[in-house]
């Protein structure tokens, strides 16, 4: 495949200059509606080599991706997607090769946004119960699995399961939209703590998706420039989300402030209309990134 990067992270591995890299996925283990080895095969089908595994809040399915990846012909690096909150605006952050131990500060996040999101989810399901024909046991029936990360798209998932809505996307406009009267709040950390904690994690951590306006609003400069400080290592500026005008704006910021530039689907399977490998990272941004990690986690090797 050509001349290789200078990462020798994991065990020496490089990484060649022709990988295909999606640094954004998502499985069974939050919203994403395939399971780990069936997005590894997914991903080998989409010709990628390379993909990171980032789950909302959770590294569940690590040990199901460090299994899948063994004569998969695709490399995973373990991540998250942390959830983190400003006011009433959600920010995401990418969170790859951080330590999982239960005794980091990040863990402890995690676990709090977590327990914060179940609450929220029986909150939310009870209201809109009240007026349409969905229960609790409509949203467990959608996990995959009992330590699966519950979110709005499950309640998505229950509503269309029960005819209430078309699909997701109709849910989240609809009966799931933050000015809906269904609507409930969840504990995130603030976006520049969440990014101190993956740094204190040994991990990287990447803006995500931070100019999108299709959802909640886009991310401020002031903010971005916090979470920079804070130890920011990327911004997420290929993203089926950003115009080509939000794409220039956040290349000049990564560039004015030293930030590499990352690209990921955001891929959740039948969850969303992203596809696996339509935004992708480049070979030596991600050996720089992976530099970066000081943690003792490793990428999982085909």
């Amino acid at each position: 495949m050509g001349e290789e990067s200078s990462s020798t992270r994991s065990g020496g591995a490089r990484i060649p200059e022709a990988a295909r890299i999606d640094l954004h996925t998502h499985s069974t283990f939050s919203d994403g509606t395939s399971s780990v080895p069936e997005l590894l095969r997914e991903a080998r089908e989409a010709g990628l080599d390379m993909i990171a595994l980032t789950d909302h809040d959770t590294t569940a399915g690590w040990d199901d991706a460090r299994a899948a990846a063994r004569g998969s012909g695709v490399a995973v690096i373990p991540g998250i997607e942390v959830s983190a909150e400003h006011g009433s605006l959600s920010v995401h952050i990418l969170a790859l090769l951080v330590d999982p131990s239960p005794g980091t500060a990040l863990a402890a996040e995690l676990r709090r946004a977590r327990e914060s999101r179940t609450r929220r989810a029986r909150a939310m399901v009870d209201r809109i119960g009240r007026d349409h024909p969905v229960g609790w046991d409509d949203v467990l029936e959608q996990l995959a699995a009992a330590d699966t990360t519950v979110g709005r798209p499950h309640i998505a998932d229950a509503l269309v399961a029960r005819g209430v809505v078309a699909d997701r996307s109709a849910a989240f406009a609809g009966l799931l939209a933050p000015s809906s009267p269904y609507y409930v709040p969840y504990y995130a950390p603030a976006p520049d703590t969440a990014v101190r904690a993956i740094v204190e994690a040994g991990g990287v951590a990447i803006a995500a998706h931070p100019a999108s306006g299709m959802r909640e609003g886009a991310v401020p400069v002031d903010l971005l420039e916090r979470m920079t400080q804070a130890g920011l290592a990327a911004i997420e500026v290929e993203h089926r989300e950003h115009d080509a005008v939000e794409r220039e704006r956040l290349r000049a910021y990564a560039q004015e402030h030293g930030l590499l530039i990352t690209g990921g689907s955001d891929y959740h399977g039948a969850g969303k209309p992203n596809r696996l490998g339509e935004n992708l990272t480049s070979p030596a941004v991600l050996s720089a990134l992976l530099d970066r990690a000081t943690s003792e986690t490793e990428v999982f090797h085909p």
